[in-house]
């Protein structure tokens, strides 16, 4: 009776890891970034960290979002469709590329020693999802808020950038790409918005 038990529940098992059609997970990464200008000088004197991202609800999970309207007011995560790695670790690694690669600081690092002196960026995900579109296409809809504190704490630099990138085509991973894409553009503005900030601080 008991090698019976052991023969019908060993059938069970194997009938459950052969259940069809569910689908199998995907993974996305992010495209490779698009850079920004390279400074011709250094244009910070102290060390540059980026924090990581914060976000909040369904934006902190790995899922690929999106939209059921184009206005965004009802969204649905998708449940095999995800990240490699979540937005706000994938966000703050390719602010911290970009900005390592323009050269604008000393050192630009996700880590330092909290007694030492250094602007530190922190980032928060407030939108990061696909919406449809009124012709029928897809949107990739990016909304970040960045702020950077400066070296005694105090903020230097406090905004919400805003891009929206069309979709090449109805697939997921043009998604993907598009995403990345609005992100650079969030970033682009952002950088230019730092560079002009150091302007004004050496005005004071």
């Amino acid at each position: 009776m008991r090698a019976l038990i052991a023969a019908l529940c060993a059938l069970v098992l194997a009938a459950c890891g052969n259940i069809p059609g569910v689908p199998d997970h995907t993974y996305f990464r992010m495209a490779e970034p698009q850079p920004l200008p390279v400074s011709k000088a250094q244009v910070f004197n102290t060390p540059i960290v980026v924090n990581l991202f914060a976000a909040d609800g369904l934006y902190a999970d790995r899922a690929l979002i999106y939209a059921l309207d184009p206005a965004g007011s009802e969204l649905r995560q998708y449940h095999y469709q995800l990240w490699t790695d979540p937005p706000t670790r994938s966000l703050q690694r390719r602010l911290l590329i970009v900005l390592r690669d323009a050269a604008v600081a000393p050192l630009v690092t996700d880590e330092l020693a909290a007694s030492q002196a250094a602007l530190r960026i922190s980032g928060s995900i407030l939108r990061f999802e696909r919406v449809p579109s009124v012709d029928g296409g897809f949107l990739a809809s990016v909304v970040v808020r960045i702020r950077v504190d400066r070296p005694d704490g105090t903020p230097q630099l406090d905004e919400i950038y805003h891009a929206d990138v069309v979709a090449a085509d109805k697939g997921l991973g043009a998604t993907a790409v598009a995403l990345s894409r609005a992100v650079d553009q969030a970033f682009a503005e952002f950088h230019a918005d730092l560079l002009q900030s150091e302007v004004h601080e050496h005005a004071r």
